[in-house]
């Protein structure tokens, strides 16, 4: 099982959330450790970075050796999560 890295970014956002949004996109991330690659998510262009939707939010991350590194966690609709 891969070992996760948040960002300080994708930790305030994470801090920011209802409680009930907060679990849902923790356990996203718990999935994630075991199966980095769903089939539900995808690699961003030009990027060595993979994406994924859990709800309304988006997760960007990479997996590096043994780490699943959380980049990124923004609204889902919203171009901003990418800036």
């Amino acid at each position: 099982m891969l070992r996760v890295n948040l960002s300080r970014q994708a930790a305030k956002f994470i801090k920011k959330l209802a409680p009930k949004h907060a679990r849902q996109v923790a356990a996203k991330i718990t999935e994630l450790r075991s199966n980095p690659y769903p089939s539900d998510s995808l690699k961003l262009k030009g990027y060595s970075y993979q994406r994924t939707d859990i709800g309304e939010y988006r997760i960007v991350y990479q997996v590096e050796e043994k780490i699943l590194e959380i980049l990124l966690i923004g609204k889902r609709n919203d171009g901003e999560v990418y800036k």
